[in-house]
């Protein structure tokens, strides 16, 4: 699928369905909305719209790419958006796709096998799980939706997995990191309704906001859990 599959009539009706999913920020949060990086590098993109990238990025390149900007030194919050661009790049090509959750999955648990286990790396394997998830709920949101093609893609790919198991791998390594609460935070949003689930959500966002007093950066981003 690429940018100029969707149609403007297609895409309007898709954001419109988009406006009315939530009161705050609407459709699922890990995809939906952009995260506020300033200058930070990460994957090309087109403008500020969460959606579609640009329309001549070469998506074979997308693993190399992906994996090049995610270093040890990469911001949480940056991360996070590499990755949600990533996922929704990936939906042009179901070849890279696998490649990339392969990639990044593998990694987290390669590193914890030869004893280094690491927070940034299950981090990743946590938000592009989750993201991954969340691509099905863009097509659930209109019967005429500009997604489906990009649904197919990723369709099966993260079945049986669990983002948020993921994500307190990496809380248990780094615990108070608030950007990673704030993370989990988002993953958590998918369960936060659900009847007799516990509070994961509140408990997140509550640490995060606490730790944005100490990070710039991340208190930028606070309206995601707002």
């Amino acid at each position: 699928m690429t940018a100029r599959s969707i149609g403007g009539v297609g895409i309007v009706a898709a954001f419109a369905v988009l406006a009315l999913a939530r009161p705050a920020l609407a459709g699922p949060p890990l995809l939906c909305h952009p995260y506020e990086i300033g200058a930070a590098a990460s994957l090309p993109w087109q403008g500020h719209d969460w959606w579609p990238g640009r329309d001549d990025y070469k998506v074979a390149n997308l693993v190399a790419d992906t994996q090049a900007l995610l270093t040890s030194s990469t911001p949480v919050i940056v991360r996070m958006e590499t990755l949600r661009r990533a996922t929704i790049y990936a939906m042009r090509d179901r070849n890279v796709a696998v490649q990339l959750l392969k990639v990044i999955t593998e990694r987290a648990y390669a590193m914890e096998r030869d004893g280094r286990p690491d927070a940034l790396a299950w981090l990743a394997a946590a938000y592009r799980t989750e993201a991954l998830r969340e691509v099905a709920d863009l097509a659930n949101m209109s019967k005429s939706t500009p997604f489906d093609e990009g649904v197919q893609a990723v369709k099966g790919l993260t079945a049986g997995a669990d983002g948020y198991a993921l994500i307190l791998k990496s809380l248990e390594l780094r615990p108070n990191d608030a950007s990673i609460e704030f993370a989990a935070a988002l993953i958590a949003e998918r369960d936060r309704r659900s009847a007799g689930h516990p509070p994961t959500f509140d408990e997140h966002a509550r640490k995060a906001r606490t730790g944005a007093e100490r990070d710039t950066l991340l208190a930028r981003n606070l309206s995601h859990i707002s």
